[in-house]
C-alpha cells in the first residue's frame, strides 16, 4: 500500500499484439492463437491490449477486434474492469468496432482530425487517442495536438523497431516525460529487468509485445511487473 500522501498511480500495463510471431494452430482459424492470448491478459488483469496487425485489410482487422472485445469481456467477466482494446492505426476499425481508442503512427492521421470524427461518434471520455513518437519534438508535438498518451522508444534494443534508429535510451525517456504532461508509455527491448528503470524514468506504464508473448504465463508476467 503506499504512504498516505502518495499519488503514485499503478503503472499502465499495455500488451501490443503480433500474430505472425505465434504459432498458427489451425489455417481455419488463423485468429485463434491472439485471441487465447487476449483472454490470458485480461484475466491476468492486463490495463490495455493494443491490436497491431498492419498486414490485415479493414475487414479482417475489424474481425479481429469484434473477437478481441468479447474475449475479453468473457475473461474478465469476474473482475473489476476488462482491458481497454485500443487499435492500432485503423480510426475507423476502432470507431466502428466500439474499442477503447485508436494508436496512430507518428506519421499518421493528424490528432486534431481524430478527434473531431471521434467526438461525433462516442464519448470523448471512452475513447483514447495514442500516438507513437521516437523523438521529444514529436512527442510534444502530439501532447499540444490534444493526444491523450504517446508512447515512445524504442527505448532499449529491440528488432521489431530498428527500423527508428538506435535506442532512445533512459535519459531521452525522462526527457520526454518531464516535457508533457500526458502519459508517456515506454516501449522497445522492454524486459521484467529493465522495466523498473523506465518507470523510474517516469514513464507512466510499459507497452511490450515479447516481453508477454515469450512469457510462460501472463499471469506470472503480469504479477512480476506489479511488484516493481
Amino acid at each position: 500500500m503506499s504512504p498516505p500522501g502518495n499519488s503514485r498511480r499503478r503503472p499502465i500495463l499495455c500488451y501490443v499484439t503480433d500474430r505472425r510471431a505465434l504459432p498458427l494452430l489451425s489455417p481455419s482459424a488463423p485468429f485463434e492463437p491472439i485471441l487465447r492470448l487476449v483472454e490470458s491478459a485480461a484475466q491476468a488483469g492486463i490495463d490495455w491490449i493494443q491490436i497491431r496487425e498492419k498486414d490485415l485489410s479493414g475487414k479482417e482487422c475489424a474481425a479481429l477486434v469484434q473477437q478481441a472485445l468479447n474475449r475479453a469481456a468473457k475473461s474478465s467477466s469476474g473482475s473489476a474492469t476488462m482491458p481497454r482494446i485500443v487499435v492500432n492505426d485503423r480510426l475507423d476499425v476502432a470507431l466502428a468496432e466500439r474499442a477503447g481508442g485508436v494508436h496512430l503512427a507518428e506519421n499518421s492521421v493528424f490528432v486534431g482530425d481524430a478527434q473531431r470524427l471521434v467526438e461525433a461518434r462516442v464519448p470523448p471520455a471512452d475513447f483514447l487517442i495514442g500516438v507513437s513518437c521516437h523523438s521529444l519534438e514529436a512527442a510534444i508535438s502530439a501532447a499540444s495536438d490534444g493526444a491523450d498518451y504517446v508512447m515512445f522508444g524504442p527505448v532499449f534494443p529491440t528488432p521489431s523497431k530498428a527500423v527508428y534508429g538506435p535506442p532512445q535510451g533512459l535519459d531521452s525517456l525522462a526527457a520526454v516525460c518531464r516535457a508533457v504532461s500526458i502519459p508517456v508509455l515506454a516501449i522497445g527491448g522492454i524486459t521484467l529487468e529493465n522495466a523498473a528503470s523506465c518507470l523510474s524514468a517516469g514513464a507512466a506504464g510499459i507497452a511490450a509485445i515479447r516481453l508477454f508473448q515469450d512469457a510462460p504465463t501472463f499471469s506470472s508476467i503480469v504479477n512480476a511487473l506489479r511488484e516493481l
